[in-house]
This record gives structure tokens, C-alpha cells and sequence, in this order.
């Protein structure tokens, strides 16, 4: 299992749309083979600061089953005018206790 994490910057009075966008937004990706949860959290500190939370089984899947589809397309075609500079994103591994 993989965690996609991705830091969301939003545009200043764009928070409400964006979230409104995402729920728009998330049956394209939670519908992703490969794609076991999507979360989106919102900070409380910065408000137009969101942090996304996919867990995929393999980085592959998010690349093939998802960036490399129309589906990606669509998605960033809705949630993509918010944006206050482009996301980062990276993959994570859980750590054995």
C-alpha cells in the first residue's frame, strides 16, 4: 500500500469552490483501479491549504490507472482553476513498528 500525499494550494477566496469542485471531482479518482481511499483536509491555520490523501496499492497505479487517463484530465479540469501554484506530491510507505 502506498500514500499519495498532495499539498493544495488555493487561490484566496476560492476554498469554497475548490471543495465544492472536489466532491464534484472525487468519483473520478476514487473510481481509479488501484485506488483504495481519497480523503481532503482542509487547514485550519491556512485556510486555502489542503492536503489530499490517496492510498493506492502501488505508485504505478496512480500513474498508470489514473495520470495516465482521461479521468486525470477531467479531475484537473475541475479542481485545477483554484489552484494557487501547482500541487506537490509525493508517496509514502508505512514504517513497520
Amino acid at each position: 500500500m502506498v500514500l499519495e500525499v498532495a499539498l493544495i494550494d488555493v487561490l484566496p477566496g476560492h476554498e469554497d469552490d475548490f471543495a465544492a469542485a472536489y466532491a464534484q471531482a472525487r468519483p473520478l479518482l476514487a473510481g481509479a483501479e488501484g485506488c483504495w481511499s481519497v480523503r481532503m483536509t482542509r487547514g485550519i491555520e491556512t485556510p486555502t491549504r489542503f492536503v489530499l490523501l490517496v492510498e493506492w496499492d502501488s505508485v504505478e497505479a496512480h500513474d498508470q490507472n489514473f495520470r495516465a487517463t482521461e479521468a486525470f484530465g477531467k479531475w484537473r479540469a475541475l479542481i485545477g482553476p483554484h489552484f494557487a501554484g501547482p500541487p506537490r506530491v509525493e508517496h509514502f510507505v508505512d514504517v513497520p513498528a
